[in-house]
C-alpha cells in the first residue's frame, strides 16, 4: 500500500484508536469515527451525485460520535442514557440505508438473527428494564440493529466490499451487545472488547466504502 493509495489514510483512525484504547480521553474516542467520516467526505465530496448513499454512512459516523458523548457523560442520568441510545439508533439507520441502496435485506439471515436477539432481550435484558421508555428504546434499537446487519448481509456489491461492510456492522452490534450486558446484567468480563470492536467497525466500513469508490 503506497502513500498515494487512499487506504493509506486508514492509518489515521488506527493511530487514534490505539490512543483512545490507551485511555487518552474522549477526544480520541470521537476522533476515530470522526476521522473516518472526514476521510470519506474528502474522497467522495466531488462524487455526491454518483454515490449519495455514502453520505448516509458519514452521517452514521457523526451520530455515533454524538451517541458516544451522551453515553460517556451519562452518569446516573436516564435522559442522557436514552439520548445516547437514540443517537446510536440513527447511526444504524444510516448503515441500513446504505445497505438497502445496494441490495436488500436477507430474509432468512435476518429472521434467525432477530430470533436470537429477541431471546437475548427477553431473557437477559427485559428483567432488568423497569422503565417503559427505556425498554421501548432498547427494543427498537435491537430491531434496527438486526435489520441493518440483515441488510448488510444482503448487499449486492463485490465480495470484498460486501464482507468488509458486513464485518463492520457486525462489530458494531457485537460492541453494543457487550455494552448491554454490562449495563443491564452487570456482566463485565468482555468489557475489554467494547472499544476495539467499536473502532474496528468504523475502519472496516470505511475500507469497504473506499474500495467501493474505486
Amino acid at each position: 500500500m503506497s502513500a498515494k493509495s487512499p487506504y493509506f489514510l486508514l492509518i489515521i483512525p488506527m493511530v487514534l484508536a490505539m490512543l483512545a484504547v490507551a485511555g487518552f480521553g474522549f477526544f480520541f474516542k470521537a476522533a476515530v469515527p470522526g476521522s473516518c467520516a472526514i476521510i470519506l467526505a474528502f474522497l467522495f465530496w466531488k462524487q455526491l451525485k454518483a454515490v449519495p448513499d455514502i453520505w448516509f454512512v458519514i452521517a452514521a459516523f457523526l451520530f455515533s460520535i454524538a451517541g458516544d458523548w451522551f453515553l460517556s457523560n451519562k452518569g446516573n442520568s436516564f435522559m442522557m442514557f436514552s439520548a445516547g441510545i437514540g443517537l446510536y439508533l440513527f447511526a444504524h439507520v444510516g448503515y441500513l440505508w446504505f445497505a438497502l441502496k445496494n441490495g436488500r435485506i436477507h430474509t432468512l439471515f435476518t429472521i434467525v438473527l432477530l430470533a436470537g436477539y429477541l431471546l437475548f432481550f427477553f431473557v437477559k435484558l427485559y428483567p432488568a428494564l423497569d422503565d417503559t421508555i427505556l425498554l421501548i428504546a432498547v427494543l427498537l434499537y435491537l430491531l434496527i440493529s438486526c435489520l441493518s446487519l440483515g441488510a448488510a448481509f444482503g448487499i449486492k456489491l463485490p465480495s470484498l466490499i460486501k464482507w468488509s461492510y458486513f464485518a463492520g456492522v457486525s462489530l458494531v452490534l457485537l460492541s453494543d451487545t457487550i455494552i448491554a450486558l454490562n449495563e443491564f446484567t452487570s456482566y463485565s468480563t468482555l468489557n475489554f472488547l467494547i472499544l476495539p470492536t467499536y473502532y474496528a467497525a468504523h475502519m472496516s466500513i470505511t475500507f469497504a466504502l473506499i474500495r467501493r469508490g474505486e
